[in-house]
């Protein structure tokens, strides 16, 4: 009872120390499990994967959260007892015993010096808040800056439709390459929804390399550019690898290129595991130069990553929207510089994981008015609905659809021929 109490202790506090990374030095989770010495440090396993769905869970309800407390605060304590409240309500909401969260709660807040002379309003609060707790209200509201353009583009219905979806914990999809598999959901484009996944690498065929994590919307990138065997290849900005795989699994001849080191040795991890193979190059697409021109290329480009908060709650929080401008010319000359890396007849796949139009609509069409030899490739690809396809070509994909299977990531992907 003792050890599971302090098991219990150090998963929340784990929790709490993630979500000050983020909400007080504006650190993404990702960042802040990169982290030698970070909230997780000396963490058990299973302790640390309890943390982080926590953590991003309290992210994802924030709002509905705030709003069930506040009628009974006088007014907003300080951030750190404000956290472990949230943290609490978040748990009780999702049915967890009232009297370990209670208990819990108040533990946590006696170990902290911000907290301690706080404990006596956290127990009284809390004992208010029955488990299983209804959370009132629209879902979380993604941050004006993101939702203006959002309900401009989609409409306001669209926008709380992406939000509920958002709201909840995304499942884990895979795709498939061998035929030891996990059970799981078989969506209409291929890959294979698991829910309730647990930890990946235990799952069957992991270590055999059959099947790798990748979302199924990411996944239908490497479908588009449908490449053939010993077609000459590249993935640019190829980290962390699931399209690299893709790729290399239909045998072509890859080379995946990205600026990060440290991304590219988990690309290296994943090509070892599965048994695939392809050439790795850590550079700068705009400064590198191949030995020669390639088949097709595949660019995945830098992004504001708005359509991947199902999985990333804290990205629109962290952000203001000031760095679009930057983005979108980063995008524009990535897009130049591959389309040189390309043979005359070529096959280009452009793709962001964005919601904004302006990383995806917006770059085709000025990238057709730049390359008047460029021309659009429609999407035929098993699966997708005709309303995803966009008037010039594209391919717009949103959280919102499947929302019945939960969702997927917010994507615009199109692929481009070269003239000859």
């Amino acid at each position: 009872m003792a050890e599971a109490k302090a098991a219990g202790l150090a998963a929340r506090s784990a929790a709490l120390g993630l979500m000050a990374c983020v909400m007080e030095e504006g650190q993404t989770f990702a960042q802040v499990l990169a982290l030698r010495d970070g909230p997780l440090k000396g963490v058990a396993p299973q302790d640390r994967a309890r943390a982080q769905r926590l953590a991003l869970q309290v992210i994802r309800q924030m709002e509905p959260v705030d709003r069930l407390l506040e009628p009974l605060l006088r007014k907003e304590p300080p951030l750190a007892v404000m956290n472990i409240l949230r943290l609490a309500v978040t748990e009780l909401h999702d049915g967890a015993a009232a009297h370990g969260v209670v208990n819990a709660a108040v533990e946590l807040a006696r170990q902290g010096k911000r907290t301690t002379h706080m404990a006596g309003l956290i127990n009284a609060v809390l004992r208010k808040i029955p488990a299983g707790a209804p959370l009132s209200g629209p879902p979380q509201r993604m941050p004006r800056w993101l939702r203006q353009p959002l309900v401009h583009a989609y409409g306001r219905e669209a926008v709380t439709a992406i939000e509920a979806v958002q709201a909840v914990a995304p499942p884990l999809d895979i795709t498939p390459r061998g035929t030891v598999l996990p059970e799981g959901e078989v969506l209409p484009t291929g890959s294979i929804r698991l829910r309730d996944a647990g930890q990946v690498s235990a799952l069957p065929g992991y270590d055999s390399g059959d099947w790798w994590v990748q979302d199924a919307a990411a996944a239908l990138a490497a479908r588009m550019l449908a490449v053939v065997p010993a077609e000459k290849v590249l993935d640019l900005c190829a980290a962390p690898g699931g399209k690299t795989l893709q790729l290399a699994a239909a045998g072509a001849d890859v080379t995946a290129l990205d600026i990060s080191e440290p991304r590219m040795a988990r690309v290296a991890e994943n090509l070892a595991r599965t048994g695939l193979a392809a050439r790795l190059v850590v550079a700068d697409a705009l400064h590198w130069t191949p030995d020669g021109l390639f088949d097709a290329v595949l660019l995945d480009a830098p992004c504001s990553a708005t359509g991947t908060i199902r999985r990333h709650p804290e990205l629109p929080f962290l952000k203001d929207g000031s760095e679009l401008a930057e983005l979108t010319a980063l995008q524009a000359a990535l897009l130049d510089r591959a389309l040189g890396f390309l043979k005359p007849g070529g096959r280009l796949v452009f793709c962001t994981c964005s919601l904004l139009p302006d990383e995806g609509e917006a770059q085709l069409t000025a990238a057709l008015a730049r390359h008047p030899n460029l021309s659009v490739l429609p999407p035929a690809l098993p699966g997708i609905d005709p309303a995803w396809i966009t008037p010039e070509g594209g391919l717009r994909l949103r959280p919102d659809y499947w929302a019945d299977k939960g969702g997927i990531d917010g994507f615009f992907m199109v692929s481009l021929k070269k003239g000859a």
